[in-house]
């Protein structure tokens, strides 16, 4: 017992509550733990952590404390998965809210216990502002609720004095919470999307009964003589849920093409280069960590950096290897938000699973875009890049000193060697030359003329015709 007390407390488990009585041989295992947020990839991650947590301690029931307005599809799909494939009975206690995808979540459970005053149910699919989605997100969604409520197989009632089998939960019911097109007589009217109070639940089979708290789950659920086992975070449960948070993950997605971008007009600086490495490892490290990308889809994120290299530095210009590299880091940092087990257990893809990740890495993609275009001319220019490069340029590099006259450059007409984005090559009279862009993009082999001469840094436009 001392040795399952010290396991415990270092994986951060705390032993909230002790038997019920003094015989330990009959003692049953519960397992409980928290979600009291919108239904995340950090949701996603806590409910499987548990679970596996729980299958390892080889705990009789799980208990889910649950309160939520709902959250991402695809993480609500993952949970479910989890749920509806866990060999122990999950008992779900809804404290409150079970709205949206947390309707979807408790389904899914063996039994499903609700506070006075609790609601569970409104499960149409909507967007970021709250708009409904076109009817194929809806029909997924339909499609979901009915089959989670099927799981759970039939019951013998007796009708008219005759057995007759009818469904757990019924999944018209189920259905009937996303879709108001769907009328049941008795229960809901036509144009209405279905929420049950905790009665109602009762009345129709989606509850087992009213509680107060946990005890009181236990208690109706004829668990008297029990072990309660309760997860408390850890630090690092703290850390990995910060960086799964999407803002975060919007952040470091706009630092990984912002650091790789000013470290190819800045070749030699290493500061945006390490920026942008940093911002990919805490980027993928959690997500990886918890199962969400594979192997295989940060091996696609990597061939799509060097494809994108390939374009820049060995065929300039935009062709295919630019843009399929695009599409593969756009592919990688998308599907590595989503969990795998989806397609493990289902083995199938509906494209409403990808649609917020895709939004979220596209977003950030536009925005880091927009800050480049505004802040990259005057951060390459700014002293901040200039300290940083190298004291010593040698000959035998392609460097050559730049005299500090600045009449002597001035209105010289030389040709770009390579692009200029705002930063590239120059070719003075067979010398090559560090030089920037003062407007727009410079293509190579295009005759431009040197407009200024500033702190060791040439400058110049396109030569424009007579």
């Amino acid at each position: 017992m001392k040795a399952l007390k010290i396991i415990l407390l270092l994986t951060g488990i705390q032993i909230s509550a002790t038997a019920q009585t003094n015989d330990t041989i009959q003692q049953k295992i519960v397992w409980k733990f928290d979600i009291n947020r919108e239904i995340d990839a950090v949701a996603a991650r806590t409910v499987s952590k548990n679970i596996t947590a729980a299958e390892q301690q080889k705990a009789d029931y799980i208990v889910m404390q649950l309160n939520t307005y709902g959250g991402e599809l695809g993480a609500a799909d993952s949970i479910r998965t989890r749920i509806l494939n866990c060999k122990i009975p999950v008992l779900v206690f809804v404290n409150n809210q079970a709205a949206s995808a947390g309707a979807l979540i408790s389904i899914a459970c063996d039994s499903i216990y609700m506070h006075s005053g609790g609601n569970i149910g409104a499960a149409t699919v909507v967007d970021q502002t709250g708009g409904v989605l076109p009817d194929k997100y809806q029909s997924f969604m339909r499609s979901m609720m009915r089959s989670t409520a099927q799981a759970h197989g039939k019951k013998t009632v007796i009708r008219n004095g005759k057995p007759v089998e009818v469904w757990h939960r019924d999944p018209e019911i189920a259905q009937a919470m996303v879709d108001p097109s769907i009328k049941i007589e008795g229960i809901i009217e036509e144009g209405k999307v279905l929420t049950f109070t905790t009665q109602e639940a009762i009345k129709n089979g989606y509850c087992e009964g009213e509680a107060e708290n946990v005890a009181e789950v236990l208690q109706q659920a004829n668990i008297i003589n029990y072990k309660l086992i309760e997860y408390e975070p850890t630090f690092i449960d703290a850390i990995i849920n910060f960086l799964l948070n999407p803002v975060v993950q919007s952040i470091l997605i706009m630092l990984i093409f912002g650091g790789i971008y000013f470290e190819f007009q800045t070749p030699g600086i290493g500061f945006p280069l390490c920026a942008a490495v940093l911002g990919a490892i805490l980027y993928f490290a959690p997500l990886y960590i918890e199962g969400f990308a594979a192997n295989w889809e940060i091996i696609v994120f990597i061939i799509g950096i060097i494809l994108l290299l390939v374009e820049i530095f060995v065929i300039p210009g935009w062709g295919i290897a630019g843009i399929s590299g695009i599409i593969l880091i756009i592919f990688g940092l998308t599907m590595s938000m989503i969990d795998n087990t989806v397609f493990h257990y289902e083995q199938s893809f509906n494209i409403s699973v990808i649609v917020k990740p895709l939004a979220l890495v596209v977003t950030s993609i536009f925005i880091s875009g927009i800050g480049i275009m505004y802040f990259g001319k005057k951060l390459l220019t700014s002293r901040i890049f200039n300290i940083s490069l190298k004291t010593e340029l040698n000959a035998d590099e392609g460097f050559v000193s730049v005299e500090t006259d600045e009449k002597s450059f001035a209105g010289v007409i030389c040709t770009a060697i390579t692009p200029l984005n705002p930063s590239g090559k120059v070719m003075i009279e067979n010398e090559i030359y560090t030089a920037i862009a003062e407007y727009g993009f410079i293509e190579k082999g295009e005759t431009v003329v040197i407009t200024r001469f500033e702190t060791g840094q040439l400058y110049c436009e396109k030569k424009t015709l007579e």
